[in-house]
């Protein structure tokens, strides 16, 4: 793998997160430069010293940046570039798992999960694109929640089925020109306190389903590097995605809206 990129940074968003770090280490691990990005000056310091201790040969560098705002992403691009960096993979994981009935957002709320969840990773994207290394590989987070449209869950649905779509396209211009681009839809993930007892309270359900932050991480980058389109880890999720399309629509979401109309979070 440190072959395969050699002459770029690995630049991971959302990085000081559960599955960010997951990335983070698994890449460190193979000996890949490293870019990570976060809100937090606090956790980005703590992550660079616990991986200088893991891994002192590797180079790492940080920056803090709002990702939700066009300055901020503008002010880590003009870094990078002064920086000399060029990409040789984007992990495109950072991201807010809101689950609320619509009418409880506010503005603020609204705007900023459509920001984090899509205009983020595709402003990635586009720097990332722009200033690669010779080969470039983009990983990016969706979920199988954007499968189908969830009630209760609409716009974090919505914005990771955008991701989807986006990345899908993508790929196809950039055929042929050294560029691997792969969508990951997992299920539930072993991340926040919150999110295990969310799982847990979804009994056999959410079990089957979710999976820890090591396993996505693995079957992600190992789907990139075979440069498949879309990655489902797990049987379960494999399943589910397919499956219950034998039934109408609407009966699929009067099912999802009596299942999360029950669960409420907002973490962010």
């Amino acid at each position: 793998m440190a072959e395969e990129l050699a002459g770029g940074y690995t630049l991971v968003s959302g990085a000081t997160g559960y599955l960010g770090r997951a990335f983070v280490f698994e890449c460190a691990k193979a000996g890949a430069p490293l870019f990570l990005t976060g809100r937090s000056e606090e956790k980005l310091a703590a992550l660079r010293a616990e991986l200088a201790q893991k891994f002192p040969r590797i180079l790492v560098d940080t920056y803090v940046c709002d990702l939700t705002e066009e300055g901020s992403r503008a002010a880590m691009f003009s870094y990078i570039k002064e920086k000399g960096y060029r990409i040789a993979r984007l992990c495109n994981v950072a991201g807010a798992d809101i689950q609320k009935a619509f009418e409880k957002y506010t503005q603020e709320k609204l705007v900023f999960q459509c920001r984090v969840n899509f205009e983020a990773a595709v402003s990635l994207t586009k720097f990332a694109l722009e200033n690669r290394a010779e080969e470039l590989e983009i990983v990016t987070v969706a979920s199988i929640s954007g499968v189908y449209p969830m009630p209760y869950f609409a716009l974090y649905s919505a914005s990771k089925r955008a991701l989807t779509q986006f990345f899908s396209a993508l790929r196809e211009e950039w055929r042929g020109r050294g560029v691997r681009i792969t969508t990951i839809e997992p299920g539930g993930i072993y991340t926040r306190p919150d999110v295990v007892r969310n799982i847990e309270g979804q009994g056999l359900w959410g079990k089957l389903s979710a999976k820890s932050p090591e396993y996505i991480v693995e079957k992600s980058l190992a789907a990139v590097r075979k440069n498949k389109r879309l990655l489902r880890p797990g049987f379960w999720n494999k399943f589910i995605a397919i499956a219950p399309r034998v039934l109408p629509l609407s009966v699929r979401m009067r099912f999802i809206a009596r299942r999360w109309s029950k669960i409420e979070k907002d973490a962010f």
